[in-house]
């Protein structure tokens, strides 16, 4: 799978339906690709499988130009599987209205990942995480 803006989020954004906006708290999961397969059909948070850790908020979110970036984020004491891919969304407290927005697994260069029980540093490209 190459990297994709959900088509559910797009359409919420178009629509101004409520926990659509990046304003909102901003979550990035490592996620091991043999466990979920990206679906454009997928809307919210409970379609996730396969999460490695503990997802990050993101902090120092700007939106200039369209172009979507944050701080980079660290990930403390990972374990279990290996995370080839990384997923945004918008927190909301409970998975089922968590809604998704991207998912990221190709032009990183800090991915896939082996977690070792270690911190783990996702550091966002200096051009931002993605753009419109």
């Amino acid at each position: 799978m190459a990297n994709a803006i959900y088509p559910k989020w797009k359409e919420a954004v178009m629509q101004a339906t409520s926990n659509s906006s990046l304003g909102g708290t901003v979550k990035v999961a490592l996620v091991d690709t043999g466990t979920y397969t990206y679906s454009a059909a997928h809307e919210f948070y409970s379609s996730v499988s396969g999460v490695v850790g503990t997802p990050a908020t993101l902090g120092s979110k700007t939106f200039t130009g369209g172009v979507f970036d944050a701080a980079d984020v660290t990930y403390t004491g990972v374990s279990g599987s290996s995370a080839e891919a990384l997923i945004f969304y918008i927190d909301t407290g409970s998975s089922a209205t968590s809604r998704l927005v991207a998912y990221l697994d190709t032009g990183w260069t800090n991915l896939p990942v082996t977690p070792n029980g270690g911190d783990i540093t996702l550091q966002f490209n200096a051009s931002g995480i993605f753009a419109l």
